[in-house]
């Protein structure tokens, strides 16, 4: 099962980059929530991906059960899914607010602070 997962984490990762490359806002701010569910795929799995136990221990024992579940990672996925939420809809807000100002979505369109044409600022700080 991990095998699968793994695979299907990589294509998130790849899909998510070449969205990333765009030029467009949308595919843009699609790509970083499409990274985000790679990472939270990447940590399940990697957590071990096992439902036959609960993760808990049998009184008196020291650790859980060997076949058990770890719910670490499954809390950090929690907080990271919230988190991302969050940040896409901080980013779409951005983006919206941006190409309505600029009334363009495109990125090399939206360049104010950085016109083309001036003197650029002086890297040997």
């Amino acid at each position: 099962m991990e095998t699968p997962m793994a695979l299907l984490s990589g294509l998130f990762f790849a899909a998510s980059f070449y969205l990333l490359l765009s030029r467009a806002l949308i595919p843009l701010l699609l790509g970083v929530a499409l990274l985000g569910n790679g990472v939270n795929l990447l940590i399940l799995t990697a957590g071990r991906l096992g439902r036959a136990l609960p993760p808990i221990a049998p009184e008196g024992a020291m650790a859980p059960l060997a076949g058990s579940a770890n719910p670490l990672p499954q809390a950090l996925i929690l907080t990271a899914i919230v988190i991302g939420f969050s940040l896409f809809a901080v980013l779409l807000v951005l983006a919206a607010r941006g190409s309505a100002a600029l009334r363009t979505d495109d990125t090399d369109q939206m360049r104010l602070a950085e016109p083309r044409g001036e003197a650029r600022p002086d890297d040997a700080y």
